[in-house]
């Protein structure tokens, strides 16, 4: 697909979603821009009028007492399609702004909708500022194009239309040499505006990755700080904002020509039409009009004021074309966004809450702290219901981010109801992977991954990942009070329940020596806690929820020898019967693991407890006793 295929199909689908969200409000406002516009270039018809009947008067030695009832006349209808066109802009004018703005309104849903559904791979490989782009930059390129581009565009070619019609009407050689000029303006517009429009493109693209790199900046300033890295991050930034000032100064120059060139062959247009309608009416030229008058005062005098008319119309749609040049570039983000493919689920298993009855799961509405998972059959027709053990089991699973490179290579774990399972290894060598492969944000290449017996494909992913839950190293607060952050977990959660979950992840104590205890607001992922209060949070999030099976990722890393002592009491509790896959650098946390397995490059090559893997004197040996570091 060329370059102008992609516009029109952009524009096309601009439309279309504008048409799609305002079917009956869109047309009732096109009207009536249509109605003010056509309005604004009759003037002309009414000063001719009064003009042919001033000059006839003169002629003709006729009092103006007889003229003038009729020049009222006219000025009256004048008057009265003034109010008509008033009237039409008026509504047009507030109408427009509720479309605008609903149109924005509904376009950042439709992008936020989409993105929820987006699998993670996608946040893995685009900056979040850049991301952010699209909701602030982009969005603002359409609103301008939306709320004066579009209604100007339409404005001047109704007017351009009508203002051709009446010239045509008055004089066609006159109308003619306006068309000649118009062409001239034209192609320059086209020419001046093709140079700029690449550079447009171009500057969208830059202020995103300019916004990203500062995003990024905000995010780290600690580490900035304290490597002393302040100089090498303005030169860094200096870099990209020059790249967005040698692209928006490119795209401006050309913008910044047009329109002197345009006013310039406009006013060039004005005087040579004086010119050539002076000669005409000192000649007394006639059949040079439709209507077969001879060239009169009456029709140069309006005839000038149309040229400046028409020559301003078609200044004013060269204006917008580097507004819908960047909407173009903004809308081409924004779409691209919106076409990502969403996360697949052909999963149909699903998890519902059930009760025993004779020794039988029955499904029921009411939650009874019993899981099971309801399998259809569809081929027989007939529906089962497996209890929720949290039996987790991997069969020779090979992986890669991307398909040239393997990060997992025969992969065999076997995760027994209540157990703990601990990965350890050096960075990379694909601990966090395995684990993102149990929640499914990444899909194995090869093997298999079964969950209580059940093919984790055949699992809804909402599901499936319900039943597990996640403490991660990084700690995600959001802004609201400790309370919900907490009940994030689950939704349903009581206040009692909540209070209960951060008792057994060990928050409560500081929590209730916070200012507003479980009511405090937390802002800006929680920047008023330590590193390790923010976790413990995390914690009570993950016990609240009360799954089957916990994934805990470097989960106290970032909490001191002293408070995690209390943590590993308040885990310990909330991993009593359950299924849990520990990631760990802190080797004394695995210690009572019911097995352990030292990865390395993506290969297992040793599992067991601890005491058979230190008997082994193996790389688990060397890792514990510190003759190998992890890291």
């Amino acid at each position: 697909m060329n370059k102008k295929q992609t516009k029109k199909g952009t524009i096309a689908r601009l439309l279309s979603l504008l048409f799609g969200f305002y079917p009956v409000l869109l047309p009732v406002v096109i009207a009536l821009i249509i109605t003010t516009a056509a309005v604004g270039a009759m003037p002309s018809l009414f000063m001719n009028r009064v003009i042919d009947l001033i000059d006839g008067a003169l002629r003709n030695g006729t009092p103006y007492a007889e003229v003038a009832p009729a020049i009222i006349q006219v000025v009256l209808v004048l008057v009265c399609l003034y109010a008509v066109s008033l009237t039409a802009s008026f509504f047009q004018n507030r109408l427009m702004a509720v479309i605008t703005q609903g149109f924005l309104y509904k376009l950042r849903k439709k992008m936020f909708d989409g993105m929820q559904s987006l699998p993670i791979r996608y946040f893995d490989t685009h900056k979040s500022g850049d991301i952010m782009s699209y909701y602030t930059n982009d969005i603002d390129t359409l609103r301008q194009m939306v709320s004066q581009s579009f209604p100007q565009l339409l404005i001047s070619a109704v007017t351009l239309l009508t203002v051709f019609s009446i010239m045509v009407y008055f004089c066609l050689w006159l109308a003619l040499l306006v068309v000649v000029g118009v062409i001239l303006m034209t192609v320059l517009a086209r020419k001046v505006g093709g140079g700029s429009a690449k550079y447009f493109v171009r500057q969208q693209a830059a202020i995103g990755k300019t916004e990203g790199f500062v995003q990024e900046m905000m995010n780290g300033q600690k580490v900035v700080k304290v490597f002393c890295h302040e100089k090498e991050s303005i030169a860094d930034f200096d870099a990209i904002n020059d790249a967005l000032y040698e692209d928006s100064r490119r795209a401006h120059r050309y913008a910044n020509i047009l329109m002197p060139l345009l006013n310039n062959i406009g006013n060039i247009i004005y005087a040579l039409v004086a010119i050539v309608g002076g000669i005409l009416l000192v000649t007394g030229a006639r059949n040079v009009s439709l209507s077969g008058m001879a060239i009169s005062i009456a029709v140069i005098v309006p005839f000038l004021n149309m040229t400046k008319q028409f020559s301003g119309n078609v200044s004013q749609v060269s204006q917008q074309i580097n507004s819908i040049v960047m909407a173009m570039a903004g809308a081409g983000r924004i779409f691209a966004l919106l076409d990502e493919k969403p996360e697949t689920d052909e999963g149909y298993v699903t998890l519902v809450n059930a009760r025993e009855e004779n020794g039988v799961l029955v499904e029921t509405a009411e939650r009874t702290g019993i899981y099971a998972w309801k399998h259809p059959h569809r081929e027989e027709g007939t529906v089962t219901y497996t209890r929720l053990q949290g039996d987790v089991r991997l069969f020779d699973v090979d992986f890669g981010y991307t398909p040239e490179k393997t990060v997992l290579h025969n992969v065999d774990v076997y995760a027994k109801p209540g157990q703990k399972v601990a990965f350890v290894g050096a960075t990379g060598a694909g601990k966090t992977t395995i684990t993102n492969l149990i929640n499914r944000f990444y899909d194995i290449a090869d093997g298999k991954i079964r969950y209580d017996g059940i093919n984790i494909n055949k699992i809804k992913k909402a599901d499936l990942r319900r039943s597990l839950g996640i403490v991660l190293q990084e700690t995600n607060l959001f802004t609201g009070t400790v309370l919900d952050n907490i009940r994030y977990g689950r939704l349903d959660a009581t206040r009692e329940e909540c209070i209960a979950a951060a008792h057994l992840a060990g928050a409560d104590d500081f929590i209730t020596r916070l200012p507003e205890g479980y009511e405090t607001v937390l802002r800006q992922n929680g920047a008023n806690l330590s590193q390790g209060q923010r976790q413990l949070i995390a914690i009570a999030r993950a016990a609240v929820a009360a799954p089957p099976v916990m994934i805990l990722d470097e989960a106290t890393s970032s909490i001191d020898t002293r408070t995690e002592a209390l943590v590993q009491r308040g885990m310990d509790n909330l991993m009593k019967g359950r299924t849990v896959f520990v990631i760990a650098h802190r080797l004394s946390t695995v210690r009572n693991s019911n097995v352990i397995m030292v990865l390395e490059k993506g290969h297992i090559i040793e599992r067991g407890d601890h005491e058979s893997l230190l008997a082994e004197k193996g790389k688990y040996y060397q890792l514990y006793t510190g003759a190998f570091e992890l890291e």
